[in-house]
Protein backbone atom coordinates (compact mmCIF):
# COMPACT_ATOMS: atom_id res chain seq x y z
CA UNK A 1 0.00 0.00 0.00
CA UNK A 2 3.03 2.39 0.83
CA UNK A 3 4.69 2.17 -2.74
CA UNK A 4 1.52 3.47 -4.63
CA UNK A 5 1.88 6.87 -3.66
CA UNK A 6 6.05 6.72 -3.26
CA UNK A 7 6.15 9.80 -5.84
CA UNK A 8 5.07 11.96 -2.97
CA UNK A 9 7.64 11.49 -0.91
CA UNK A 10 10.54 14.49 -2.15
CA UNK A 11 7.20 16.87 -1.68
CA UNK A 12 6.32 15.49 1.47
CA UNK A 13 8.52 17.94 3.42
CA UNK A 14 7.53 21.25 1.84
CA UNK A 15 3.86 19.87 2.06
CA UNK A 16 4.28 19.61 6.12
CA UNK A 17 6.67 23.38 5.73
CA UNK A 18 3.56 24.87 4.32
CA UNK A 19 1.27 23.57 6.86
CA UNK A 20 3.32 25.11 9.67
CA UNK A 21 3.76 28.05 7.68
CA UNK A 22 -0.15 28.54 7.09
CA UNK A 23 -0.62 27.77 10.70
CA UNK A 24 2.20 30.60 12.01
CA UNK A 25 0.36 33.01 10.09
CA UNK A 26 -3.14 32.27 11.09
CA UNK A 27 -1.66 32.62 14.43
CA UNK A 28 0.24 35.89 14.06
CA UNK A 29 -3.13 37.55 12.47
CA UNK A 30 -5.13 36.55 15.23
CA UNK A 31 -2.99 36.88 18.08
CA UNK A 32 -5.58 39.77 19.97
CA UNK A 33 -7.15 36.53 19.77
CA UNK A 34 -5.23 34.09 21.21
CA UNK A 35 -2.35 34.15 23.65
CA UNK A 36 0.07 33.54 20.82
CA UNK A 37 3.01 31.93 23.12
CA UNK A 38 0.55 29.70 24.76
CA UNK A 39 -0.85 28.31 21.42
CA UNK A 40 2.17 27.65 19.74
CA UNK A 41 3.59 25.80 23.03
CA UNK A 42 0.42 23.71 23.46
CA UNK A 43 0.05 22.78 19.65
CA UNK A 44 3.71 21.90 19.82
CA UNK A 45 2.89 19.40 22.36
CA UNK A 46 -0.16 18.24 21.13
CA UNK A 47 1.26 17.79 17.99
CA UNK A 48 4.20 15.47 19.28
CA UNK A 49 1.81 13.53 21.60
CA UNK A 50 -0.40 12.67 18.27
CA UNK A 51 3.37 11.79 16.83
CA UNK A 52 4.44 9.44 19.44
CA UNK A 53 0.50 7.76 19.66
CA UNK A 54 0.78 7.13 16.09
CA UNK A 55 4.12 6.30 15.61
CA UNK A 56 5.10 4.04 18.76
CA UNK A 57 2.40 1.66 18.58
CA UNK A 58 1.68 0.45 15.19
CA UNK A 59 -0.01 -2.86 14.22
CA UNK A 60 0.40 -3.74 10.52
CA UNK A 61 -2.45 -4.83 8.92
CA UNK A 62 -2.82 -7.34 5.55
CA UNK A 63 -4.04 -4.51 3.19
CA UNK A 64 -0.27 -2.82 4.14
CA UNK A 65 -1.64 -0.17 6.14
CA UNK A 66 -1.39 -0.14 10.04
CA UNK A 67 -3.44 0.32 13.28
CA UNK A 68 -2.43 3.35 15.94
CA UNK A 69 -3.57 5.01 18.42
CA UNK A 70 -2.98 8.25 16.73
CA UNK A 71 -6.85 8.98 16.78
CA UNK A 72 -6.93 8.58 20.60
CA UNK A 73 -4.47 11.84 20.99
CA UNK A 74 -6.42 14.02 18.26
CA UNK A 75 -10.03 13.35 20.21
CA UNK A 76 -8.09 14.26 23.18
CA UNK A 77 -6.25 17.48 21.77
CA UNK A 78 -9.44 18.70 19.99
CA UNK A 79 -11.86 18.14 22.75
CA UNK A 80 -9.12 20.08 25.18
CA UNK A 81 -8.24 22.71 23.01
CA UNK A 82 -10.69 23.50 20.53
CA UNK A 83 -10.66 23.47 16.65
CA UNK A 84 -7.27 25.23 15.70
CA UNK A 85 -5.13 23.42 17.71
CA UNK A 86 -7.04 20.09 17.33
CA UNK A 87 -6.87 20.97 12.96
CA UNK A 88 -2.54 21.24 13.32
CA UNK A 89 -1.82 18.73 15.80
CA UNK A 90 -4.09 16.13 14.39
CA UNK A 91 -3.24 16.81 10.55
CA UNK A 92 0.77 17.74 11.12
CA UNK A 93 1.55 15.02 14.22
CA UNK A 94 -0.37 12.27 12.15
CA UNK A 95 1.31 13.79 8.58
CA UNK A 96 5.01 13.64 10.65
CA UNK A 97 4.49 9.89 11.95
CA UNK A 98 3.54 8.68 8.37
CA UNK A 99 6.55 10.98 6.61
CA UNK A 100 9.03 8.85 9.25
CA UNK A 101 7.53 5.55 8.21
CA UNK A 102 7.03 3.18 5.04
CA UNK A 103 3.79 5.18 4.25
CA UNK A 104 5.42 8.81 3.54
CA UNK A 105 3.50 8.75 0.66
CA UNK A 106 0.66 8.73 2.53
CA UNK A 107 1.28 12.07 4.15
CA UNK A 108 -0.41 15.05 2.22
CA UNK A 109 -3.57 12.41 2.75
CA UNK A 110 -2.74 12.12 6.18
CA UNK A 111 -2.79 15.63 6.31
CA UNK A 112 -5.99 16.46 4.85
CA UNK A 113 -8.19 13.83 6.45
CA UNK A 114 -6.69 13.80 10.48
CA UNK A 115 -7.15 17.68 10.12
CA UNK A 116 -10.27 17.87 9.31
CA UNK A 117 -10.99 14.96 11.80
CA UNK A 118 -9.32 17.46 14.75
CA UNK A 119 -11.14 20.46 13.15
CA UNK A 120 -14.57 18.93 13.07
CA UNK A 121 -13.97 17.38 16.56
CA UNK A 122 -12.74 20.42 18.18
CA UNK A 123 -15.17 23.01 16.46
CA UNK A 124 -18.23 20.72 18.08
CA UNK A 125 -16.33 19.82 21.38
CA UNK A 126 -16.14 23.62 21.97
CA UNK A 127 -19.79 24.09 21.51
CA UNK A 128 -20.76 22.28 24.48
CA UNK A 129 -18.61 20.70 27.20
CA UNK A 130 -20.93 18.01 27.90
CA UNK A 131 -19.84 14.33 28.03
CA UNK A 132 -22.49 13.18 25.67
CA UNK A 133 -21.47 16.34 23.21
CA UNK A 134 -18.28 15.38 23.49
CA UNK A 135 -18.81 12.05 22.41
CA UNK A 136 -20.90 13.25 19.33
CA UNK A 137 -17.97 15.18 18.31
CA UNK A 138 -15.82 11.94 18.42
CA UNK A 139 -18.51 10.19 16.52
CA UNK A 140 -18.54 12.68 13.83
CA UNK A 141 -14.86 13.42 13.68
CA UNK A 142 -13.99 9.40 13.44
CA UNK A 143 -16.66 9.27 10.47
CA UNK A 144 -15.19 11.88 8.60
CA UNK A 145 -11.39 9.97 9.20
CA UNK A 146 -12.95 6.68 7.63
CA UNK A 147 -14.86 8.39 4.98
CA UNK A 148 -11.84 10.70 4.13
CA UNK A 149 -9.41 7.81 3.93
CA UNK A 150 -11.84 5.62 2.15
CA UNK A 151 -12.28 8.49 -0.59
CA UNK A 152 -8.65 8.37 -1.18
CA UNK A 153 -8.24 4.92 -1.43
CA UNK A 154 -10.96 4.06 -3.94
CA UNK A 155 -9.17 5.88 -6.48
CA UNK A 156 -5.59 4.85 -5.46
CA UNK A 157 -6.21 1.22 -4.30
CA UNK A 158 -9.21 0.03 -5.69
CA UNK A 159 -13.04 -0.39 -4.27
CA UNK A 160 -12.35 -4.07 -3.02
CA UNK A 161 -9.11 -2.88 -0.98
CA UNK A 162 -10.63 0.53 0.16
CA UNK A 163 -13.70 -1.42 1.61
CA UNK A 164 -11.26 -3.97 3.41
CA UNK A 165 -9.96 -0.46 5.08
CA UNK A 166 -12.93 0.58 7.01
CA UNK A 167 -13.25 -2.09 9.40
CA UNK A 168 -9.97 -1.50 11.01
CA UNK A 169 -10.41 2.65 10.85
CA UNK A 170 -13.68 2.06 12.00
CA UNK A 171 -11.55 0.42 14.96
CA UNK A 172 -9.36 2.93 15.08
CA UNK A 173 -11.80 5.64 15.99
CA UNK A 174 -14.11 4.24 18.23
CA UNK A 175 -10.66 3.65 20.16
CA UNK A 176 -10.43 7.77 19.76
CA UNK A 177 -13.57 8.71 20.95
CA UNK A 178 -13.69 6.32 24.06
CA UNK A 179 -10.46 7.31 25.04
CA UNK A 180 -10.41 10.43 24.11
CA UNK A 181 -13.67 11.58 25.43
CA UNK A 182 -12.79 9.66 28.82
CA UNK A 183 -9.39 11.67 28.96
CA UNK A 184 -10.30 14.79 28.22
CA UNK A 185 -13.43 14.52 30.41
CA UNK A 186 -10.79 14.05 33.42
CA UNK A 187 -8.57 16.56 32.73
CA UNK A 188 -11.72 19.17 32.45
CA UNK A 189 -13.16 18.14 35.66
CA UNK A 190 -10.07 18.07 37.43
CA UNK A 191 -8.47 20.83 35.60
CA UNK A 192 -10.53 23.18 34.00
CA UNK A 193 -8.31 25.92 34.11
CA UNK A 194 -6.30 23.87 31.11
CA UNK A 195 -9.19 25.54 28.57
CA UNK A 196 -7.79 28.95 29.17
CA UNK A 197 -4.45 28.44 28.61
CA UNK A 198 -5.03 28.95 25.00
Amino acid sequence: MGDVLDPLKPYVPYILGGAVAVFVAYIWFNRKKFRSANMVAITGLMTALVFVATRVIQINLPTGGYLNFGDTMIMFTSMLFGPVVGAFAGGVGSAMADAFSPYAGWAPITLVVKGLEGLAVGYLAQRNSHTGNLVLAGVIGGIIMVTGYFLFEIPLLGLSVALTEIPPNTLQAVTGVLVGTGLATAVKRRYPEVEDLI
